[in-house]
C-alpha cells in the first residue's frame, strides 16, 4: 500500500534499485519474462537496466509489441554528445496498459528542440534534450550512417559553442 501511494511500488520480479526521488509511472509484463517499468528517470528493461528517456532514439508500437532503439554515446564534440543507435530490440506484451502512452509522452517531453542538418555523406539530427533528474539541456547529435564523421564533429562543436553563447547572453 505504501509503495503504491509513494510511487515506489515495483513488480515482484524487479531486480533494479530505484534512485532517491525516482518514482514508478507504470509497468507491463514482457511475455519473454520480467517487466518493463517506466519511471520518472527512464525505462527499466527486463534484466533491470534503466535507459534514460533522453537515450531512447525511437520507440514504436504495434500488435502488442514495442520496438525500441536505444542510443549510446559514441563521442564528445565540444559540449555536444555524438550518439550512435544500437540495433532495434522487440518486446512483446500480454497487456501493455498505459506503457505505450507513457513512453511516448516521456520521450517527447525530453526533447526541447530538434533540427536536421545535411552534411557530406548524409546528415544528422541535432537534438537538445532534457536529462531526467538533472538541470539543464544536453545537445545530442545523431548522424545518419555514412555521414562524414569529421564533418559531424566539426559542426557539432560549432553548434554547441553557439548555443553556449546564446545561453550566456540570455542569463545576462
Amino acid at each position: 500500500m505504501v509503495g503504491r501511494l509513494t510511487g515506489r511500488q515495483v513488480p515482484d520480479d524487479f531486480e533494479g534499485t530505484l534512485d532517491d526521488g525516482e518514482y514508478v509511472l507504470t509497468s507491463a509484463e514482457v511475455k519473454s519474462g520480467g517487466h518493463m517499468v517506466a519511471t520518472s528517470l527512464g525505462l527499466w528493461l527486463p534484466g533491470s537496466r534503466r535507459v534514460g528517456w533522453h537515450m531512447i532514439s525511437k520507440a514504436t508500437w504495434g500488435g502488442g509489441a514495442l520496438v525500441l532503439i536505444e542510443a549510446t554515446e559514441a563521442s564528445q564534440a565540444g559540449a555536444a554528445v555524438v550518439l550512435e543507435d544500437m540495433p532495434p530490440v522487440r518486446f512483446v506484451f500480454a497487456q501493455s496498459g498505459k506503457l505505450p502512452d507513457t513512453i511516448h509522452d516521456r520521450v517527447t517531453k525530453s526533447i526541447a528542440s530538434r533540427h536536421r542538418h545535411e552534411l557530406p555523406g548524409g546528415g544528422a539530427w541535432f537534438v537538445q534534450r532534457k536529462v531526467p533528474g538533472r538541470d539543464g539541456i544536453v545537445l545530442q547529435v545523431r548522424p545518419d550512417k555514412g555521414t562524414d564523421a569529421d564533418a559531424v564533429e566539426r559542426v557539432a562543436e560549432e553548434v554547441a559553442a553557439k548555443l553556449s553563447l546564446m545561453r550566456t547572453d540570455l542569463q545576462q
